[in-house]
């Protein structure tokens, strides 16, 4: 059963000012749950309704009692309350490894696919503009599928750390609708993937530090779409990089 406290508790953690506040967020769903629970993030109570028949400790409670709470449109048996952690950790050494920079990413959908992404491609972190949406946006963690508890989520100033990391001799690859045919270019054995705004592409101040510029190439034989989603063009370079081994 659910407490009128923990109903107006679960239910604030809707808006990100309360998020913010308590340092907590929901999850929701069979698979998410269990894979956060067997994750680094601490898990602070789990409720479920006679439909869950996981490992998981939980309270029970009713299917009306969670339609209540959910942030779902079909609630799915199970919601836990978890504790935000306190940072994504140190910056990555890039020497060797990949990672991907969201510049200004507003759809929850897109970031929380991007990063079950990263996530299937090995890729272990990914930079967020400040502007970017919140990554414990309850929509966000949805769409990871149990990703968010892999993969490190850094909100930075983009175009300061790219310039950083330029600085290394990090090679910084830019998805525009310009540049180099995506099939054509030779990936670096290490680099960082920058994805731009949905509607507006990679600003100004964040291009100046890409090196190299990356294009899709369409193959619509009539007028087609004038770009991909995000979440979309980040596989699909993904897809292309790990194929060359890089």
């Amino acid at each position: 059963m659910l407490s009128k406290g923990q109903i107006k508790l679960i239910k604030s953690l809707h808006n990100k000012k309360f998020r913010k506040g308590t340092r907590m967020f929901i999850a929701e769903g069979k698979k998410l749950v269990e894979e956060i629970a067997d994750s680094p993030i601490k898990v602070l109570h789990i409720w479920a309704t006679g439909r869950y028949t996981g490992p998981l400790q939980h309270n029970q409670i009713t299917e009306d009692e969670l339609a209540q709470v959910s942030a779902l449109t079909t609630p799915q048996g199970i919601i836990a309350l978890c504790e935000i952690p306190e940072s994504a950790g140190p910056l990555p050494n890039l020497d060797n490894e990949w990672a991907i920079a969201l510049d200004d990413i507003r759809d929850p959908g897109n970031l929380g696919t991007v990063i079950r992404i990263a996530d299937w491609f090995g890729i272990s972190h990914i930079f967020c503009s400040e502007e970017s949406v919140e990554v414990y946006n309850p929509k966000t963690v949805q769409a990871t599928m149990g990703s968010i508890a892999r993969v490190n989520v850094h909100y930075v100033d983009l175009g300061e750390i790219l310039l950083k990391y330029k600085s290394e001799n990090v090679p910084i690859y830019g998805a525009t609708l310009e540049g180099n045919d995506v099939y054509a270019t030779t990936f670096s054995q290490n680099g960082i993937l920058v994805i731009g705004n949905e509607a507006n592409g990679i600003s100004e101040r964040v291009e100046r530090s890409v090196t190299h510029n990356i294009r899709i190439p369409s193959f619509a034989k009539n007028k087609g779409p004038e770009s991909l989603n995000a979440a979309v063009a980040t596989a699909v370079i993904c897809a292309e990089l790990r194929r060359q081994g890089k």
